[in-house]
């Protein structure tokens, strides 16, 4: 008798432990859906219009515009290295110091992430290089926040791409050895 009021007891317990390890199978958290990159015209299409917005602020100096299209938050990094915030990119249109600054952005996909969407594209800037006037084509990421209904940027960066100097000299390939393994065939 005084086995069966300890195995009884026994027998509870590891019940409610096997229960207690058995996931609960209505979550609380909504499942997040999986990032989607695409070349959709829709999204593409919204995108664009922000990026539109933002390269007419800064080619015609419109500090209101940009402040629309940039987050309080923004942290830009330049092709060059150069970190710079709202507030400076502000500024520098504000200020005007490169009369020559013109920009060009194209977006080629976007990715939904919910509240999230990372645009990548590619540009053309127009700006002063030291003395002189170049253009700098490269390629970005934009990083947007849905807020109140709309998208604002919170980072962005930039790469430029490398510009080819002319031809450049190759060593053309042989029949014999199309490439060369260190330690193994000719010693050139």
């Amino acid at each position: 008798m005084n086995r069966a009021f300890v195995c009884i007891p026994a027998l509870l317990l590891a019940g409610c432990l096997a229960a207690a390890q058995t996931p609960d199978p209505s979550p609380t958290a909504p499942a997040a859906k999986a990032p989607v990159t695409t070349t959709d015209a829709a999204d593409v299409a919204q995108f664009q219009k922000i990026e539109d917005t933002w390269s007419k602020a800064v080619n015609e100096r419109d500090q209101y515009s940009l402040e629309l299209v940039l987050s309080p938050l923004f942290v830009d990094i330049a092709a060059t290295g150069e970190i710079t915030t709202r507030n400076q990119q502000l500024a520098l249109v504000i200020a005007g110091v490169d009369r020559t600054l013109h920009i060009n952005q194209r977006v080629i996909t976007v990715r939904m992430m919910g509240d999230i969407a990372v645009a990548n594209g590619t540009y053309t800037l127009h700006h002063k290089v030291n003395t002189s006037v170049g253009d700098e084509n490269g390629i970005f990421t934009h990083v947007f926040e849905r807020v109140r209904g709309g998208w604002i940027c919170v980072n962005s960066q930039r790469t430029a791409l490398r510009e080819e100097n002319g031809p450049k000299s190759k060593k053309p390939s042989t029949v014999e050895s199309p490439f060369h393994i260190p330690l193994f065939g000719h010693n050139n």
